[in-house]
């Protein structure tokens, strides 16, 4: 009888271990936050430029951490695809063409790598 309150305890908490794992790396992948002297760098910003840069990524970042946080599922890749699109939107008016094309690759190669383009 012991024996078996023990095993089902010690599948209780590893089941209940495994699902904070999952929200815990769930989680972390919505988090954008990045260097911004190595984005300024890539995208070779002028100081204006930067300073722009540096508010809207924030904002972004904010954004998506928000949609992992608060939303469902379903909710939540609304919200990444309306924060994904507003930063875009707003990239548009700071940067140059050139810069824009290596953002934008930038930022799609991340949202691959971070498996939020399902």
């Amino acid at each position: 009888m012991i024996l078996t309150m023990v095993a089902m305890l010690s599948m209780t908490m590893a089941f209940a271990e495994g699902e904070n794992v999952n929200s815990v790396n769930n989680v972390a992948a919505y988090d954008m936050s990045c260097n911004m002297n190595k984005l300024a760098q890539a995208l070779s910003l002028s100081a204006d430029q930067r300073e722009a840069v540096d508010n809207i990524y924030q904002t972004f970042a904010a954004e998506m951490m928000f949609a992992a946080q608060y939303y469902s599922d379903d909710q939540r890749k609304e919200m990444v695809k309306k924060a994904i699109d507003k930063n875009v939107a707003w990239m548009n008016y700071v940067l140059n063409d050139k810069q824009r094309h290596t953002y934008l690759k930038l930022l799609n190669a991340t949202i691959n790598n971070r498996g939020l383009n399902k």
